[in-house]
């Protein structure tokens, strides 16, 4: 009969070996967490930080796992392809942990509140990312009373990673993003929202919203630009197709029902009529070096053509891949407060 096994410390027993170290990452000192609610909460350095992190981790060598030994916590109230995605995939590759919750799973369902659900979320999960296409406030409301970060991936009126992943694509395509012009044409929803924002830390960054009559951004979303801005005209948006702008970088196009959700009025198609993105509209604007955006999903013939969307000068793909560089950036930040490639470990 063989011997059972042996307990380390005993005699016979295998040496462990040395122990590994765990390797310790920086704390916020002053503020120990960072919320993204809202890219207006933002000062501009920071918005420009996080569109630039996002461009270098598109890098494998330049990422580590400075989120080794942590625990985010995923909760998606409403269906998603890329954003879930991304932010579980940003997560883990920054080497920490994942626990996913879908519509159902949570008790905010059967009536505790947000300020609850949050102070027991913040002893168990080290960030909280959450979609819930519902107010803002409410995501407000969690991270009052959370003692970990909460990072919006969509509310009812602003989509801030999108937009950071929109910019991190452009940034990375053109070298710079001064003195490039954007026109984004379609519905003036949360990414359109979120876009403006973005845009307006960059001070020599241009964006033309083309908007349906009463399809626009909402009034409050203008006001926060407009404060944004100091009552600059570098952002602007009208309703006119006939008065587009000509010579433009990058034409942004957007699916018309957000989150696939019907719009009150049963004849709202009228009001889109003339705003799917042709290879005639793409011509007309931009010039050679113009490039097409989408945030995709894109309503192929609807909002935009196939010929536009896979063609030559479509960056839609890779705007879909900076979604994860964009929520590793995001997650770095929030967490830790800083960069930490040259610190992190190698898997």
């Amino acid at each position: 009969m063989s011997p059972g096994p042996t307990r380390p410390g005993t005699p016979g027993a295998a040496s462990p070996g040395p122990a590994l170290p765990f390797p310790q990452y920086p704390q916020h000192k002053e503020n120990p967490m960072r919320h993204l609610l809202s890219l207006q909460d933002l000062d501009p350095a920071t918005v420009r930080h996080l569109v630039d992190r996002s461009v270098k981790l598109a890098d494998p060598s330049r990422r580590g796992l400075p989120l080794a030994g942590r625990v985010v916590g995923i909760y998606f109230s409403k269906s998603s392809t890329r954003t879930r995605t991304a932010f579980s995939s940003a997560a883990l590759r920054l080497g920490a942990c994942v626990i996913p919750y879908g519509p159902d799973d949570l008790q905010l369902t059967t009536g505790e509140t947000w300020g609850d659900t949050a102070r027991v979320m913040s002893g168990y999960l080290d960030a909280f990312v959450l979609r819930t296409n519902g107010p803002l406030e409410e995501m407000r409301e969690l991270a009052g009373s959370a003692r970990i970060p909460v990072v919006n991936a969509l509310s009812e009126h602003e989509h801030p990673t999108q937009a950071v992943a929109d910019l991190a694509t452009l940034r990375e395509h053109f070298g710079e993003l001064t003195g490039r012009h954007i026109l984004y044409i379609g519905e003036g929803n949360s990414s359109a929202g979120a876009l403006a924002m973005a845009v307006a830390a960059f001070p020599d960054l241009r964006l033309t919203l083309v908007t349906p009559e009463g399809y626009g951004l909402k009034s409050h979303i203008v006001e926060t630009i407009k404060r944004l801005t100091d009552g600059s005209n570098r952002i602007r948006e009208h309703h006119d197709l006939d008065a587009l702008p000509t010579g433009v970088d990058a034409v942004y196009a957007t699916r018309w029902q957000t989150m696939g959700v019907s719009h009150e009025d049963d004849s709202w198609l009228k009001a889109f009529d003339g705003f799917r993105v042709t290879r005639q509209m793409m011509t007309a604007v931009g010039g050679p070096d113009t490039v097409f955006l989408h945030d995709l999903p894109a309503m192929r013939g609807q909002d935009v053509d196939d010929d536009v969307l896979d063609g030559p000068d479509s960056l839609a793909w890779r705007q879909a891949y900076h979604k994860m560089t964009s929520a590793m950036a995001v997650l770095e930040w929030a967490v830790l407060g800083s960069p930490t490639e040259l610190a992190a470990p190698r898997a």
